[in-house]
């Protein structure tokens, strides 16, 4: 089997995606393409039936045609239709992420080539451990994630020795520990290959490092061409040479010995730390747990203007240099699931290239769980970057200089997390684990021989198809890989194609962002209100405080209580709701002290308020993902009928 990669249209296909096209995307607010969405299942539901019938004709019906009129049947049947019916009842309480109405979380309604696509795979219930199990989902997998490389930035092509790798996750957490994994097994490899006394005369090409520091600080780049020529000088001994120096490696390495055994070997190493940005997702905290490390390895950096500081992460770099501290990871966050903003990938790239001459390396992690599918908007149909005058053809101010720098660097970063069920419009649990440069993940097999072969393989697809050897789980449904990979084949990742739905929605929030100050403008005689953050994406925050009011702890009253009309309520009617929303915090260690009585003095607030019974500030939250919040069909525009409602709310309230 060997299934396509990108899409290529033909000579009388249009070479971008239209309006009438975006039209067909979606089940729509009103359900509008049902009877799309319906044939489909219906046709491919009876395809699934003719291959199950089709597989061996000879065998007879193992369940009789007598069957339906049975009592045991009918009772089943009925007691299933009543459940089944219960359930169907009770999910109208769900929250409505298919309406433009609905503006709160990261959610939104789903692009039906993935919807189609999972719900046809699910019959045939593929496990994507093993091509043993999935015979046909573990390639879309793994071709899916060469897609994801692609629109990052990384090398797609798996005739390349350096090829990119990535696979699916149920969510951005997952892919976050997937980095510290394989972080950890690249900074620890070089140690155990001197540990086991692997002859420095062996590698001529790449000389061992000279000691446990060196060996500990070699970062990705030098590991990685370590690891590859350790590995052909192994597969150029006799075989009983082979087995004994890979047994004396594997022996050293930090995944056999553990971490404690690993340091008190190595006295002379720390444990490594995470350099994170304040605003990072707590999954970095759960991580560090979950790997040994522990929450004290995490280090949290300032940022300006929720952006990590770049200038702060240069000072403290120096000092962990000069402190012998060992860095596993610098994250940088594409997108931030509190705000929206994107993190200076270039700066972080810099960084970390000016010290690394020096001895300190380490890997460069983008957590893109949410901002990821916005670099369709960057990259053109055969993966070459935009410039800024491109990309922002059309947009007031999208995208800053800073934000398409950081953008353009996501090439040079090592590995990326990415959540085709936010921003990619599909189902969960759909993340995504994406690694620059694939030859690092044979640090991470595991072998199992009651499920893999065992047989070496030197080709790209038909060693990945054996994909249960490299990533965290044991069992994975292959229908996400199907939705994912038929999505980015219906939709290529490029500004043409899947590119055309960021935009829309891009140009929401800058209309939302215009909306929002005029708001502020109108209703200043009873609410001071302003965006804290300008947007670098598709989330837009907005702070309030009532007029005449000085003091945090009511400010906060204030915004809950509006949060409480605009959030989701099980006992009471949807239809109730106008609007739906959420809210989040500033806190101002996260925030900066600047940054913070900036905010202030705009909301007139008194920032020795900030206390132990306030200690932060409650906001309100927007995610901007419908494209349809600006109707242009029906001439409606949800964003003004959201603020007409809020000023109504805030005028009652205040």
């Amino acid at each position: 089997m060997n299934l396509p990669l990108a899409v290529v249209p033909a000579a009388n296909e249009p070479s971008g995606l239209g309006h009438d096209a975006l039209d067909a995307c979606f089940l729509g607010p009103y359900g509008e393409n049902d009877s799309l969405l319906e044939k489909l299942v219906v046709e491919f539901l009876r395809d699934h039936v003719y291959w199950r019938r089709n597989f061996h004709p000879e065998d007879p019906p193992a369940i009789p045609t007598r069957a339906a009129q049975q009592p045991g049947y009918q009772a089943f049947e009925a007691h299933m239709r009543r459940e089944l019916h219960a359930l169907s009842a009770a999910l109208k309480k769900s929250v409505p992420f298919h309406s433009p109405r609905y503006i709160g979380h990261m959610a939104s309604d789903l692009l039906l080539p993935g919807l189609a696509a999972q719900l046809l795979t699910l019959p045939y219930n593929p496990n994507n451990v093993s091509e043993d199990a999935a015979p046909v989902t573990v390639e879309m997998e793994v071709r899916a994630g060469l897609q994801l490389a692609r629109m990052l930035g990384y090398p797609d092509d798996p005739a390349r020795v350096d090829c990119a790798f990535g696979h699916l996750t149920s969510g951005g957490t997952l892919a976050n520990y997937q980095a510290l994994r394989l972080a950890l097994a690249l900074k620890a490899f070089p140690v155990a290959l001197r540990a086991a006394g692997v002859p420095r005369s062996e590698l001529p090409d790449l000389p061992m490092p000279g000691d446990d520091w060196q060996a500990f600080n070699l970062g990705p780049t030098a590991s990685i061409a370590l690891l590859d020529a350790w590995q052909k000088w192994l597969a150029a001994l006799p075989p009983a040479q082979r087995r004994e120096w890979h047994a004396r490696v594997q022996a050293e390495r930090i995944e056999t010995l553990g971490l404690a055994e690993f340091f008190q070997r190595h006295a002379s190493l720390q444990p490594p730390r995470v350099l994170a940005p304040v605003t990072a997702h707590y999954s970095w905290s759960k991580g560090l747990k979950l790997l040994g490390l522990g929450r004290a390895q995490l280090e949290l950096l300032p940022e300006r203007g929720m952006r990590l500081d770049a200038d702060t992460l240069r000072a403290t770099l120096e000092r962990c240099l000069r402190e012998r501290q060992p860095v596993l990871m610098v994250v940088g966050v594409l997108g931030t699931t509190e705000y929206g903003t994107v993190d200076p990938v270039d700066r972080i790239v810099a960084a970390r290239t000016a010290v690394q001459p020096r001895g300190l390396g380490f890997s460069v992690h983008v957590d893109a769980a949410w901002g990821g599918y916005l670099a369709t908007l960057f990259r053109n149909g055969d993966g070459s970057l935009r410039s800024r005058a491109e990309v922002g053809a059309g947009f007031e101010r999208f995208p800053q200089p800073e934000v398409h720098a950081a953008f353009a660097a996501l090439g040079d970063t090592d590995s990326v997390t990415v959540d085709p069920h936010k921003l990619g419009y599909l189902p969960y649990g759909a993340g995504a684990f994406v690694c620059r440069d694939h030859r690092a993940m044979a640090l991470l097999a595991e072998e199992a021989d009651y499920v893999f072969d065992g047989a070496g393989a030197d080709d790209y697809m038909a060693r990945y198809r054996r994909l249960g050897q490299f990533i965290p789980e044991g069992s994975k449904s292959g229908a996400a890989a199907a939705a994912v990979y038929v999505t980015h084949r219906v939709l290529p990742l490029d500004h043409a194609h899947f590119g055309q739905l960021p935009r829309q929605t891009v140009l929401a929030t800058e209309a939302f962002h215009r909306r929002a100050q005029r708001f502020a403008a109108e209703l200043g005689d009873c609410v001071h209100a302003c965006v804290p953050f300008a947007p670098d994406s598709n989330l837009v925050c907005l702070a309030l405080n009532p007029a005449g009011n000085r003091d945090v702890a009511g400010a906060n009253a204030f915004v809950r209580r509006l949060h409480e009309e605009l959030r989701c309520d099980p006992q009471r009617p949807l239809q109730l709701k106008e609007f739906f929303g959420s809210m989040t915090t500033l806190r101002p260690e996260a925030v900066g002290a600047e940054d913070m009585r900036r905010i202030a003095a705009q909301l007139q607030l008194d920032p020795a308020t900030f206390d132990e019974s306030a200690d932060r500030l409650v906001i309100l939250r927007h995610t901007l993902m419908n494209p349809y919040l600006i109707d242009r069909e029906n001439g409606i525009s949800y964003i003004d009928r959201y603020f007409d409602y809020l000023a109504a709310r805030v005028r009652a309230l205040a």
